[in-house]
Formats: structure tokens, sequence, C-alpha cells
């Protein structure tokens, strides 16, 4: 009977420590949830982010006026018969002239 007892005790105390410090402890779930919770958010945000993604590629791909404004302030694109004007600060202009380099 001492002997039954002793193994149960065994078997208890390596329980225990497995229910506190082993793979699957009480602790490594906390982590685990933690982690998830962290990746929830995160997914989230990109979620948001490809919504977005989504929605100017639909209106890349049906709307002129989205092609048209990309192509006018990315690439400096004007229509025919338009006529570009550049209005420079005489102060600016000149600040800009003193700061590049002199090419000799």
């Amino acid at each position: 009977m001492k002997i039954v007892l002793a193994i149960l005790i065994v078997v208890l105390a390596v329980l225990q420590v497995r229910l506190w410090r082993g793979e699957g402890s009480l602790s490594d779930i906390d982590r685990l949830e933690h982690e998830i919770a962290a990746q929830t958010t995160t997914n989230a945000g990109l979620e948001q982010r490809n919504k977005g993604l989504l929605h100017e590629v639909s209106d890349l791909k049906t709307g002129l006026d989205s092609v048209e404004e990309h192509a006018r302030s990315e690439m400096g694109l004007i229509k025919h018969g338009e006529t570009y004007y550049l209005i420079v600060d005489k102060n600016q202009a000149r600040n800009a002239m003193a700061a590049a380099p002199t090419a000799r």
C-alpha cells in the first residue's frame, strides 16, 4: 500500500510540475492568448489597409478621374491644349540657387 501511495504522490508531483512549468502550462496558455490578441489587432489593421487598396484598384480600373489625378500629381502630365503655369517665389529661388553646388 505504501508503494502505491508513493507512486501516486510522484505522479501528482509530475503533473503539478507540468501544469505550472511545462508545455501547455497555465503561463504558456496566457502567453499564447496575449500573442493571439496582438495578432488579431495587427490583422484588423491590415484588413483596413487591404480594403483601402482594393477600393483604389477598383477606382483605377473603372474611373478615368482617378487615373487622371494620378497622372497629374505623380507624373506632372497635362492635357492637350492646357497651359501649365509655374509660380516661383523669388526668395525660395535665390535660396535654392545659393544652396546648389556650382558645376565646374
